[in-house]
């Protein structure tokens, strides 16, 4: 068993290891670039043309990333762009970072994993390591990945061929943490499959963190964003308190974080976004069913974050009635729909759910964003697509209230302070009407 392990470790430390990246977006794209900018060549999968056509191209489809961190690697052809599993036959390593979304029951699709193992099946070979780093309940390494992808062969994990998890931890827009000084967790099925990882990994990443198996590893991750949504849940209810107190919540967060221990702050907002946060405590608390519990702190701060958007366009309608104004017929401008700051992502976003919630009361409702052109939301014939119109003074004047959604550093809010009638704000941006009958905390 050594000796395999030892032929792959030996092309890892030297270099000659190729490397497959499977899914090329906020997760495996930073980690294909990070590899490629060490010296390895990397392949790098992905079934959308559209995206492998812009890396071709020197192009980035993603915010964070910048053209000039893969151009040179592209053109050099240590990052290589492919569509077929067959071009990643020759690879020695192959990362796996596909997308893990909930169905319509909010029960977990495990659907691109499976699809991904099963691709991956003809790369399978001796001295071969595959890592999957998809967020996704504890035992889908094990008893998913593994298995459908040694399935029929004479291949055993952790003996010829070596199997890990590694939970993608990436913050888009975050210029302070990148790939290399974000500590990674690492959980192997077998000892040898951890060892492999751990070398790997070491390759790019300042800290690597081992843990004992991959179900704790992908415990890890799942433990992280249910600690996150649930203080988010706290300070969201928090905010709806204060409201009725009529206390400033963003002053108690401003002076509760002054405390040196025993505090962490977090900040209030519309609802949670993207792709994690909204979703990987429902893979936990799906896998709590099955042995018979019940998760209801994790369930209770869901149904808190689900209904901020509902809780904000109430306090719209509020805000407009003091202008002696209805929602009804209302012109209201919605600036950011992205899901966080300075990213171009809005899946999960809680400003698609206030816009579908406004069109359906019939607000005539736009948006702003300047990295979004275009969304849609609904289905079949009620199906609504809208593209981001231009921040004009004119269409802020024009527009009964301006609702501020996404906090994107790159617009002038002064100027939507000093130009719009009425401003509702759910992240404490507008600060030059404070005191004014016109700015509307919500």
């Amino acid at each position: 068993m050594k000796e395999y392990l030892n032929r792959l470790l030996d092309r890892i430390e030297t270099g000659e290891a190729k490397i497959a990246v499977v899914g090329l977006g906020y997760v495996g794209l930073p980690l294909a670039i990070a590899f490629a900018e060490r010296g390895f060549q990397v392949l790098g999968f992905d079934t959308d043309y559209h995206k492998l056509d812009m890396l071709k191209r020197g192009e980035s489809y993603l915010s964070h990333i910048e053209p000039e961190e893969f151009k040179i690697l592209i053109a050099e052809k240590r990052l290589v762009p492919v569509n077929s599993y067959a071009d990643l036959v020759e690879c020695d390593v192959f990362i796996v970072c596909v997308p893990t979304p909930l169905t319509c029951n909010r029960e977990p699709d495990l659907s691109a994993i499976e699809t991904a193992a099963c691709g991956l099946k003809q790369c399978l070979g001796p001295s071969r390591l595959f890592i999957l780093e998809s967020s996704t309940y504890p035992g889908t390494t094990r008893n998913i990945f593994a298995r459908l992808l040694t399935a029929g062969t004479a291949r055993i994990a952790g003996k010829d061929v070596f199997i890990a998890h590694s939970p993608e931890r990436q913050d888009p827009g975050n210029q302070k943490f990148k790939t290399h000084n974000v500590p990674r967790v690492v959980g192997g099925v077998t000892p040898f499959c951890l060892e492999a990882a751990i070398r790997l990994y070491k390759k790019i990443i300042e800290k690597v963190v081992p843990v004992e198996t991959t179900d704790t590893a992908e415990m890890v991750k799942l433990f992280e964003n249910t600690y996150r949504m649930v203080n988010i849940a706290l300070i969201n209810e928090l905010k709806m308190l204060c409201h009725r107190l009529g206390i400033n919540v963003w002053s108690v967060v401003e002076a509760a974080a002054t405390k040196p221990f025993g505090f962490q702050s977090f900040k209030p907002g519309p609802g949670l976004g993207g792709h994690c946060i909204p979703i990987d405590p429902f893979y936990l608390t799906w896998k709590a069913r099955e042995v018979d519990m019940a998760t209801r702190f994790i369930e209770l701060a869901g149904e808190i974050n689900s209904s901020m958007p509902y809780y904000v366009v109430e306090r719209l309608v509020l805000a407009l009635e003091g202008h002696k104004k209805s929602l009804r017929d209302a012109s209201i401008l919605v600036l950011g729909v992205a899901y966080k700051a300075n990213v171009n992502d809005a899946r999960e976003s809680p400003a698609i759910k206030i816009l579908r919630i406004l069109t359906e009361r019939n607000a005539r409702a736009i948006y702003h964003d300047p990295y979004i052109a275009d969304i849609s939301f609904g289905k079949d014939e009620f199906l609504f697509r809208m593209a981001s119109v231009p921040l004009t003074s004119e269409t802020i004047a024009n527009a009964d209230a301006v609702l501020v959604l996404t906090d994107h550093t790159d617009i002038d809010y002064a100027r939507i302070g000093k130009l719009s009638r009425l401003v509702v704000d759910t992240r404490n941006v507008v600060t030059l009407k404070n005191n004014s009958t016109n700015y509307f905390p919500a």
